[in-house]
């Protein structure tokens, strides 16, 4: 029996949509490393990974997929994704490290965080994912992503996910008092 066959219908339809976020979101990060538009960067790192939590959220709230084989099919080497993540750690240098909560159901320890290995670092994982399902092993594929959404992708991505909606909330609302206040007045008092 393929391994195809092994997946149920509800299954093979999420595996096939992670794989389209997973290959968007690999899409926007190689494009922003790149420096193509570094005045879209932040918008388009948040609208990429908020895209990428919601289909891990999916990941996350189903029963624990098995993978059709007991042991991981040698699909390749893994990804360097080290020049995406130095693109990345140049691109954002001086907003690129934060703090957070390392685990608050247990702690309240803080501790220091990097988008840009966020970033990469999930992008590590979606690869593995992605390997494995163009080489035609979709439980594996989604077996991966699952455990490893569980284990780290997600944390990482939730965490850029807040990072990148604060860089952007600061950029739009710090704004110098006298200017908000004009803008306000011509706001109240402009015509229909």
């Amino acid at each position: 029996m393929s391994e195809q066959l092994d997946l149920d219908s509800d299954l093979r339809v999420l595996g096939t949509a992670t794989a389209g976020v997973s290959e968007r979101y690999l899409e926007t990060v190689r494009e922003v490393a790149s420096g193509a538009s570094p005045e879209a960067a932040i918008p388009l790192l948040l609208l990429a990974v908020s895209d990428l939590t919601a289909a891990g959220a999916r990941l996350g709230a189903i029963v624990d997929v098995v993978p059709a084989a007991r042991f991981e099919p040698d699909d390749g080497p893994d990804p360097d994704v080290e020049p995406i993540r130095l693109s990345l750690a140049n691109l954002l240098e001086g907003i690129d490290e934060y703090h957070e909560v390392s685990d608050p159901l247990v702690s309240a320890d803080v501790s220091l965080g990097c988008l840009s290995n966020d970033l990469a670092d999930v992008a590590q994982a979606l690869m593995v994912g992605l390997k494995h399902h163009r080489a035609g092993h979709p439980s594996e594929a989604l077996w991966w992503w699952q455990f490893s959404y569980l284990s780290d992708w997600g944390e990482r991505a939730a965490s850029a996910t807040r990072v990148l909606l604060g860089l952007i909330a600061h950029l739009r609302l710090d704004v110098d008092p006298d200017v908000a206040g004009e803008a306000e007045f011509d706001a109240l008092h402009a015509g229909p």
